[in-house]
């Protein structure tokens, strides 16, 4: 299997580790072919929390233990969806500091379904930036990205617009390097 394809990942949590803090929110979309994505919100697997995590994502704990999918029935219907999205080919973790997206996704595939259809690694869109452009880590926010680096659609904490978000960075990003 020699084609890859990218999906741009991205995650609202209840805190900064899996297992301790839960996984609230998936999005993801394929780079390059927007009118795949996914999303999916969880039900919580601990009442641990931490207040600034839950003010910027908006999430109210309660409810989502009445709304949101039991963690095994939402990160299968991400990995069926991932894998009917890749058509055969290699499928590639992407996220923007994908560290930390990584950590709660790779735990919930493993935790849930002992297998995850990503394998064991992701790749990092500040990372990839900062090679690129031979800049500083610190110069790697999206914030710092010159006008034709930045997406059309804006990231505001939702999983999915992230997702979109990042999808569209690294589209941008692929073709530079391919100049």
């Amino acid at each position: 299997m020699s084609e890859e394809i990218y999906f741009s990942v991205d995650v609202e949590t209840s805190g900064p580790i899996p297992g301790e803090f839960s996984l609230l929110s998936l999005g993801a979309s394929v780079v390059n072919r927007p009118e795949l994505e996914f999303y999916a919100e969880f039900k919580p697997i601990s009442e641990n929390f931490v207040l600034e995590a839950l003010e910027v994502s908006g999430f109210d704990l309660a409810k989502l233990n009445f709304s949101g999918e039991e963690p095994t029935a939402a990160i299968s219907r991400f990995k069926d969806w991932s894998e009917m999205s890749a058509h055969g080919a290699k499928p590639v973790f992407v996220g923007f500091n994908a560290g930390f997206d990584w950590s709660f996704v790779n735990w919930y595939f493993h935790k849930f379904l002992g297998v995850n259809p990503f394998g064991f690694s992701p790749l990092d869109i500040k990372a990839y930036y900062m090679g690129s452009c031979g800049c500083l880590w610190s110069e790697t926010t999206s914030s710092k990205f010159p006008p034709d680096l930045q997406p059309q659609t804006k990231a505001n904490h939702n999983a999915l617009d992230d997702a979109r978000a990042q999808a569209e960075i690294f589209s941008k990003l692929l073709l530079i390097d391919r100049k």
